[in-house]
């Protein structure tokens, strides 16, 4: 058996040092598990659209569906056609009257559920129009989920008359 000198001695310490290092960074990973997926993964829109409008204000529909495990929340949206973008809901006032309100803690849409957003109904409001929106148009969107991921779709434009509720505290 040949002897080992200082120097290598070294060498031998320092390559097993840092493949324990590599089997420590192993075991960790496999313990905390693979990082769970983003809510996005599980998240579609069907039949979205957008209310074409000559104003400052529009909203867009369709119905989210989660095809996940989990909850997923929305928490946001954006658009690059307006300045502001609200998550809206609709409920009657003290008055009776049915209004638009932004929908604290955003959307929910349960685990294996959907959530129709509809004229009369929850939807996505669009506020500060950059230009009309004409029937045809196609309008991109980014949902902000409650993880920090994010969900992106395109809705076309459709004319429609209705969804004319007033804002609660405010006007059309």
């Amino acid at each position: 058996m040949k002897a080992i000198k200082a120097p290598q001695l070294l060498v031998v310490v320092a390559v097993a040092l840092l493949a324990l290092t590599g089997c420590v960074s192993s075991e960790k990973a496999t313990e905390q598990g693979t990082p769970a997926s983003t809510h996005a993964a599980a998240l579609s829109i069907k039949d979205p659209w957008v209310k074409s409008a000559d104003g400052a204000k529009s909203a867009a529909f369709g119905t989210l569906q989660n095809s996940g495990a989990a909850d997923i929340t929305v928490v946001s949206a954006s658009t690059p056609v307006s300045t502001a973008v609200e998550l809206h809901e609709t409920v009657p006032n003290a008055a009776g009257e049915m209004v638009m309100r932004k929908k604290a803690g955003g959307f929910v849409i349960p685990a294996g559920g959907s959530l129709r957003l509809a004229p009369g109904a929850s939807h996505i409001m669009i506020m500060g129009l950059t230009a009309p929106l004409k029937a045809g148009d196609q309008v991109a969107f980014t949902l902000t989920l409650s993880d920090g991921s994010t969900y992106q779709f395109t809705a076309p434009g459709k004319d429609y008359s209705g969804a004319n509720e007033s804002y609660e505290g405010g006007t059309k």
